[in-house]
């Protein structure tokens, strides 16, 4: 029988110093975003969050250089503030929720829209719309404890110095701590969990050539290119 090495645990950068944050698993919530709900196409005053996961190999830290995906011709940038989690569990109180969260920082949910269009249509899974190769850049980690909680701030994303994104975090339809009570109601929540919180309004298509600019107030900034496609 072969014996084969253990996968590298994948992890994220923690801003201002050498360590580096454990993933475990990570989740994405849909359509929190008033206008983002709207220019979709969809009612805003939905009963709950849509949920939805990518893998952990989709990470990509800032400054890299990322072929346009596979099996698309209408790739998409959605700007998001992301969570990681210290503690997790199931049922968890709106009171506990935040106590949770380790710390942010600022990610992009890379989106095949074509394929997501198509899912729709079908009422099929969302995987290869949302969880294709690289799919999730993410910046580098701020603690809580130096941050704050995340109730409100700018949030935005330009491409080649135009600005296409931009709003302000106390426009979530969900809080963050709102997202964690639903989530761990589906969910045992764990330590090292990742959780996209949703995009605001401008989301639109990205090329290769394009350079992306993406921040949250208070959080390290993200820089990623999209390149054509190497073999």
């Amino acid at each position: 029988m072969q014996n084969f090495d253990p996968l590298p645990q994948q992890s994220l950068a923690i801003a201002g110093t050498d360590a580096r944050f454990p993933v475990r698993r990570i989740f994405c919530a849909g359509r929190n975003y008033a206008d983002h709900v709207r220019e979709m196409g969809s009612d805003p005053r939905a009963d709950r969050p849509v949920f939805f996961s990518k893998p952990t190999d989709a990470i990509v830290e800032s400054g890299a250089a990322i072929d346009y995906p596979l099996d698309t011709s209408d790739l998409h940038h959605e700007v998001e503030l992301v969570l990681a989690l210290s503690q997790g569990g199931v049922e968890i109180s709106q009171q506990t929720a935040l106590g949770c969260i380790w710390g942010y920082a600022v990610g992009v949910d890379l989106t095949r829209r074509d394929r997501q269009a198509e899912a729709k249509k079908a009422g099929a899974p969302w995987d290869a719309a949302k969880g294709f190769d690289n799919s999730a850049p993410i910046g580098a980690l701020t603690p809580a404890e130096l941050c704050g909680p995340k109730h409100a701030g700018r949030i935005y994303l330009s491409v080649n110095g135009e600005v296409r994104q931009d709003d302000n975090l106390s426009s979530m339809i969900w809080t963050a701590a709102e997202i964690i009570v639903f989530l761990s109601r589906s969910w045992e929540l764990k330590r090292g969990d990742l959780i996209f919180t949703g995009t605001p309004a401008g989301v639109g298509p990205l090329k290769p050539g394009d350079k992306v600019e993406c921040g949250v107030d208070g959080l390290a900034r993200l820089y990623f290119s999209i390149v054509s496609r190497r073999s």
